[in-house]
């Protein structure tokens, strides 16, 4: 990872006193004026206002932290849907449908995010709707919220690690085929369902997301969502430590109403509590982990495995100078 001497970039709203670095109006206006090819850490500060924008963050454009003062007062917001997307990429750029219509799609590989709320405000029912895409490697987020209904979190490639953080949705709302460790998140579910969709193809991949120490809740209601169902056949996903409201489905999983899933899925909990995570009732095909089965997902290593080259650390080692 690059260990060069950082840039600072900053986004106000229109109207507002810009400081002394360099300033933009939009957070695409900032993001264009990192470097193609760019190997040193670049920190676009926003200021804090309602960013009502499409933001695309190229894979040219590498080692970009994004840190807004607070995820309640600093907002990026856009309204495409898989079947109306409005940006001023061409669709030969970013993708067409639900790969396209994300809020803010991050292609650039070491990417941060700290104390942002990153939006798709399209109205419940208008199909997938994307918050944020993430089709980069060893990027983290801390501290944002993800707000919409359905396909809210693409975390589609590369490896991926969320601490803090808040995510809603009903459908599908957190899905991809990356490596992703979501530590000490809130994931609320917003209505009838499902969590997660992975959707690893075969068992030689690496893929799989990991929800530790995590709470679930819902909107008062009893058992309305499924903790998930694989997008792909061997979808991973595993629950570990992770407080469960009641509005988990007794049965837990689905099978995507294709019963050969059922020998491939690997879906896994582990010591979780709350009502929704009684066990006496789930598919058979989910299993409960033994200690020894459950350590490989209990650390940063599922998502940082090269012990030489350690990169979560060297994120968390830069992130608080870097927003502060």
């Amino acid at each position: 990872m690059a260990q060069q001497e950082r840039r600072l970039l900053c986004v106000a709203p229109p109207g507002s006193t810009p400081g002394d670095e360099e300033t933009f109006s939009t957070v695409q206006a900032a993001v264009d004026a990192v470097p193609l090819g760019n190997t040193a850490r670049t920190v676009i500060r926003l200021a804090p206002g309602v960013y009502e924008e499409p933001v695309y963050i190229a894979k040219t454009k590498n080692f970009i932290t994004l840190a807004g003062a607070s995820a309640q007062v600093t907002v990026i917001s856009w309204d495409n849907t898989a079947t109306r997307i409005k940006h001023a990429q061409r669709s030969r750029v970013i993708g067409t449908g639900t790969f396209g219509c994300g809020t803010v799609i991050v292609e650039g590989d070491d990417f941060i995010a700290e104390n942002i709320t990153f939006e798709n405000s399209a109205p419940q029912g208008s199909g997938q709707a994307v918050a944020v895409r993430v089709t980069a490697d060893r990027c983290a987020f801390y501290s944002c919220q993800f707000l919409g209904w359905q396909d809210t979190l693409y975390l589609h490639y590369g490896k991926q690690y969320l601490r803090d953080c808040y995510i809603e949705g009903n459908c599908d709302f957190i899905f991809g085929n990356s490596i992703a460790l979501l530590e000490h998140c809130h994931i609320h579910c917003k209505s009838a369902g499902f969590i997660t969709a992975h959707s690893r193809k075969s068992s030689s991949e690496s893929t799989g997301y990991v929800f530790l120490r995590c709470i679930i809740t819902g909107n008062g209601e009893a058992g309305y969502i499924f903790l998930g169902r694989p997008w792909g056949p061997f979808g991973r996903v595993v629950f570990a430590h992770t407080f469960m409201d009641r509005c988990i489905k007794p049965t837990g999983w689905h099978n995507w109403d294709k019963s050969e899933n059922e020998r491939t899925a690997c879906f896994y909990e582990y010591r979780c509590s709350g009502p929704g995570s009684q066990s006496s009732n789930r598919v058979a095909w989910c299993r409960q982990l033994l200690d020894l089965e459950a350590e490989q997902f209990l650390a940063h290593s599922f998502v940082d495995p090269d012990l030489d080259r350690p990169w979560l650390l060297q994120m968390m080692a830069i992130r608080i100078p870097a927003s502060a």
